[in-house]
């Protein structure tokens, strides 16, 4: 397992830092989006919701890149690749309200929909390396 470089670890633990995720589609092309994210023991935590793009290129397996931006100085970043480890729903609303706490402050994710089903998707890093 790779872990990121230990000048990095403040995006992933102390800063409210967000994560531009990008993946594949099915017809070749690359989508990116900017993401919450967590990361704990290795492995990195994204949430989203069911019928997304992004529920629908994170599948197990799945190669993503993330660019993690110092919110600070956005010459600084963290680059991560990896692929996709595994997608659930068990635990995502709890993921996601979490994920609320780290970024909002606030205990309940705020921006749920009427009958949404929230995923937590976890990212094995294959590498990581930092910029400035």
């Amino acid at each position: 397992m790779v872990t990121p470089p230990d000048a990095y670890l403040d995006l992933l633990r102390e800063k409210k830092a967000f994560a531009s995720i990008a993946t594949v589609m099915a017809n070749g092309t690359p989508q990116v989006t900017p993401v919450w994210f967590d990361y704990a023991d290795g492995i990195f935590r994204v949430n989203t919701a069911k019928g997304r793009v992004k529920a629908k290129t994170l599948t197990p397996g799945a190669p993503v890149a993330m660019a993690i931006v110092d919110p600070e100085n956005p010459y600084r970043y963290l680059q991560v690749r990896g692929r996709v480890k595994s997608v659930t729903e068990e635990g995502a609303d709890a993921h996601i309200d979490a994920l609320t706490k780290k970024y909002l402050g606030v205990d309940t994710y705020p921006y749920r929909q009427p009958g949404e089903e929230r995923l937590s998707v976890t990212i094995e890093p294959s590498s990581a390396s930092g910029v400035g």
